[in-house]
C-alpha cells in the first residue's frame, strides 16, 4: 500500500499552509507546499517556465527553501512573485512539469499536501481531502497582518483586491481549476482558531483510518 496522503487545498491567504504543516508535525508525516513550486519557477525568471518547472534544482531543507542551491525562502514569499506564480500557474506545461515533482513527495509514513488541486489533480485517491477556506475580509486580514509582521509595507486595500483577482483567475483557469474535490471536506476557518482547524483536520483523519498514521 502506498503512504496515506491527506490533501489541504483552497485560496491565497486562507492559512491552509500553516494548518497544513502543523497537521505534518502532528502526524510525524511529510509536508509539501505545492505553492512554493510555482513561486520557485516564478523567482528564476526566464522565457521558459515550463523548461525552469522541468530542470530547477530545488531542496527543502531545515524549514528552509534552496533554490540552485541559494537560500531563497524569504524572496520566494514577496507579493510580487506570488502574482507572478499565479500568472504561470495557469500555463498547461508548468503544471505537467511539477506533477510528477509534486507526486514524488509521498513518501513513507505519510504525506500532507496543501494547494488548489491536491485533491482533485495531484492526489486525488488521498485518504482525507479538506478544501480550506476563509472569507475574504478575513484573508486579507491576515496577509496584511503576516506581511506588517515581518516589517513589511502593506495596503489593506491593495491586498483584498488583489486576493479577489487571484481567487478569479484560479477559479476559472482552465486547467486544474481551483475547486473542492467531489469528496472533500470542506471547512471554513472564519471564525476558528488555527488549533482548532488543526484539531478538526486531525479528528478527521482519525475518523477515516481508525487512529493509525500510515498503511
Amino acid at each position: 500500500m502506498e503512504p496515506p496522503v491527506i490533501t489541504i487545498d483552497g485560496p491565497s491567504a486562507s492559512g491552509k499552509g500553516t494548518v497544513a504543516s502543523r497537521v505534518a508535525a502532528a502526524l510525524g508525516f511529510h509536508y509539501l507546499e505545492s505553492g512554493a513550486l510555482y513561486r520557485l519557477v516564478a523567482l528564476a525568471g526566464g522565457s521558459n517556465p515550463a523548461a525552469s518547472a522541468a530542470n530547477l534544482e530545488i531542496e527543502f531543507r531545515d524549514g528552509r527553501i534552496f533554490l540552485d542551491k541559494q537560500d531563497v525562502t524569504e524572496n520566494m514569499r514577496s507579493e510580487e512573485v506570488s502574482l507572478r506564480a499565479s500568472e504561470i500557474a495557469v500555463i498547461p506545461a508548468v503544471r505537467t512539469a511539477l506533477l510528477a515533482r509534486q507526486r514524488a513527495f509521498r513518501k513513507p509514513p505519510g504525506l500532507v499536501a496543501e494547494g488548489r488541486d491536491m485533491g482533485t489533480v495531484v492526489f486525488p485517491g488521498a485518504v482525507l481531502k479538506v478544501f480550506y477556506s476563509a472569507s475574504p475580509e478575513v484573508r486579507a486580514q491576515r496577509r496584511y497582518k503576516q506581511l506588517i509582521d515581518k516589517g513589511n509595507s502593506a495596503n489593506l486595500a491593495s491586498l483584498s483586491r488583489a486576493l479577489e483577482e487571484r481567487d478569479q483567475r484560479d477559479a476559472t483557469r482552465a486547467v486544474a481549476p481551483l475547486k473542492p474535490a467531489a469528496d472533500a471536506v470542506s471547512v471554513d476557518s472564519s471564525g476558528m482558531t488555527i488549533d482548532q482547524v488543526v484539531e478538526r483536520v486531525l479528528g478527521l483523519y482519525r475518523e477515516r483510518t481508525g487512529g493509525q498514521r500510515s498503511t
